[in-house]
C-alpha cells in the first residue's frame, strides 16, 4: 500500500476512497455511515456506476457525495469502457477503490493503475463458490457454513489476496434470497471495519497475503 494510503490516528486527516456500485447500494450506505464519523479516517471522494437509475446513485447524492456513470455500451470497445473507468476513478486521487455490488469486471488498465488498492466484497467464503451465483451454488452443493470474503481484486475471477473473512451458517430451509440476504448482514459491518481498518492503518500484500499496518 502506498505510504498516502496510511493515516496518522493524531493528525486528524482521512484517506479518499471511491464506490463503485451497480444496484441498490446496502454496502455503499454502510459506508456513508461510517465515514460521517471524522474518526473513522474515510472520505468517499465519489461513487461511480456502470448504470444510471439505480438506488445506490440516489444514496450517494443524499449524502451529497459526487457521482459518475460510465457504461460499457457508450463506448465502441469494452477496453475503451476500461480506460475510461479508470480515468474517471483517478480522477478523484482515491488511496482506495471500493466495489461494492459493482458487477463489471474491470481490465488491465484499471488493475494497472490500482494494483493492490482495488478491493471487493463476495458473498461467499473464496476460494469456494466464485461467481455471480455464490449463494445459490452454496445451497447446491449443499454446504453448511458460508460467508463474505473482503479482498484485493486481480486479473482473475474473486482469485485475489483474502483481505478478510466473515461466515455465515446455511439453513436447510434457505433459499437463494433468504441466504443472500442473511451473507449481506454479515457482509456488511466486515466491509465497514476493514475499509476503515485499510485506511487509518495502512496494508501490504505480500503474495497471497494481506497484512494490516505500516
Amino acid at each position: 500500500m502506498p505510504s498516502d494510503a496510511t493515516r496518522d490516528p493524531d493528525a486528524g486527516d482521512v484517506v479518499d476512497v471511491v464506490v463503485l456500485v451497480s444496484g441498490s447500494g446496502t454496502l455503499l450506505q454502510a459506508l456513508i455511515a461510517a465515514a460521517a464519523d471524522p474518526g473513522y479516517g474515510v472520505r468517499i471522494a465519489a461513487v461511480g456506476a456502470d448504470r444510471d437509475g439505480i438506488a445506490a446513485l440516489d444514496r450517494a447524492r443524499n449524502a451529497g457525495i459526487p457521482t459518475f456513470v460510465c457504461r460499457v455500451e457508450d463506448h465502441p470497445t469494452r477496453e475503451a469502457w476500461d480506460r475510461a473507468l479508470t480515468e474517471h476513478v483517478a480522477a478523484y486521487a482515491p488511496a482506495l477503490v471500493v466495489s461494492a455490488g459493482f458487477l463489471k469486471l474491470v481490465g488491465p488498465d484499471f488493475l494497472a493503475r490500482f494494483a493492490g488498492r482495488y478491493v471487493n466484497s463476495h458473498n461467499a467464503l473464496l476460494p469456494s463458490f466464485p461467481g455471480m451465483h455464490a449463494p445459490r451454488d452454496a445451497i447446491e452443493y449443499g454446504v453448511k457454513i458460508t460467508g463474505a470474503t473482503l479482498f484485493v481484486v486481480d486479473a482473475g475471477v474473486d482469485t485475489g489476496a483474502i483481505v478478510a473473512q466473515v461466515t455465515v451458517p446455511v439453513h436447510d430451509d434457505d433459499t437463494e434470497e433468504t441466504l443472500t440476504e442473511r451473507i449481506k448482514q454479515a457482509e456488511r459491518p466486515q466491509l465497514v471495519e476493514y475499509v476503515g481498518r485499510m485506511a487509518r492503518e495502512g496494508f501490504v500484500v505480500e503474495g497471497r497475503r494481506v497484512r494490516l499496518g505500516r
